[in-house]
């Protein structure tokens, strides 16, 4: 498997606001942009959007497009527009997630769900949706509306696939990496997709960086899937995906691996709805026995390595050496 180099200095390859250097500028406007795509009239609605404003995130998505697009050619009005309908999408699908998983807190803040209740929340991710599609139609952006169009397809059918198979708890990795391929690497494609598309290359260049992001997806998720193996607080409770009785590739490599007897043993603790902490714990160490995290770090950079392989015929730029940093980034972060 290929290994991952960060270059050309660790400490710059790895820092966001390094990566984001070449289009500052652009993400000035396209914040600008994407305030004025949320507006509405109607007061409430209104104060909600205001308070999601003010949870900026990382934002690697609209990063992503404008990236994409610079190192496909030129940011143009027509980028503005990709990276806020994408992000009004990610952001529609985050307030709906939240109603689906009952959580009231989303990046250590009250989720709307919590502040507004179901009811509300559910709305205000319809009309960021239908905000992003209009968007999309009034400038007539066909292309860039089917392109974020099948990544909502994909992301749907992912996430009812994960909750068919999570009930037999007998998820393989095949279908391990068709869900996250669906509910997390599709998005990101539609990101470095949209980007060159709004950049007017050419369609080889275009799948090229839709395969670029689709890489780039996929080793997103494994690295997070991870998170809940580490030794280190990355804000996220360690174990957590095990008490929720969550398959990801670690537990799906060590319960391969084993011999029948201990994975029927452990398959008995993951079935169980309330687990202690040292049920909890014994899993994590088998999975650590049979190399369920060296396994998928070593998937992970395998497919951040096919990722860097696509931008290899791509005219050198300060973008694209951006590309290649955000990759190294994804894959070493600690949340």
């Amino acid at each position: 498997m290929q290994a991952v180099s960060a270059e050309p200095t660790p400490t710059r390859a790895l820092s966001l606001s390094a990566i984001r250097s070449p289009v500052e500028a652009e993400l000035k406007e396209f914040r600008r942009y994407f305030r004025g795509a949320m507006r509405s009239r109607v007061r409430l609605l209104d104060a909600i959007i205001q308070y999601l404003l003010r949870q900026k995130g990382k934002q690697i998505r609209p990063l992503l497009v404008l990236l994409s697009a610079k190192a496909s050619g030129r940011v143009d009005e027509s980028t503005y527009r990709a990276a806020a309908l994408v992000e009004l999408l990610h952001t529609a699908t985050l307030v709906h997630d939240d109603v689906v998983d009952d959580s009231d807190k989303r990046r250590g803040l009250y989720s709307i769900k919590a502040l507004w209740k179901n009811r509300v929340a559910v709305l205000v991710g319809d009309f960021l949706l239908s905000r992003g599609l209009l968007l999309a139609l009034r400038y007539k952006d066909y292309e860039l509306l089917q392109v974020v169009s099948e990544a909502v397809r994909r992301m749907s059918e992912g996430e009812l696939l994960q909750i068919e198979k999570a009930r037999k708890l007998d998820i393989n990795e095949e279908t391990y990496f068709r869900i996250i391929s669906d509910k997390t690497a599709s998005l990101i494609a539609s990101c470095t997709q949209c980007g060159a598309t709004s950049a007017n290359a050419d369609p080889e260049t275009r799948e090229r960086m839709r395969l670029f992001g689709e890489k780039l997806g996929i080793a997103f998720q494994i690295r997070d899937d991870l998170f809940d193996y580490g030794q280190v607080d990355v804000g996220k409770p360690l174990g957590l995906d095990v008490k929720d009785k969550k398959m990801t590739l670690p537990l799906i490599h060590a319960l391969e691996k084993a011999p029948g007897p201990e994975r029927k043993k452990i398959m008995k603790l993951i079935r169980r709805n309330r687990k202690k902490p040292s049920e909890v714990r014994t899993i994590l160490d088998f999975v650590e026995s049979h190399e369920g995290t060296a396994y998928a770090r070593a998937s992970m950079e395998k497919y951040a390595g096919e990722a860097l392989e696509l931008l290899h015929d791509l005219p050198d730029s300060d973008a694209l050496d951006a590309l290649r940093r955000l990759v190294a980034y994804t894959i070493s972060r600690s949340r």
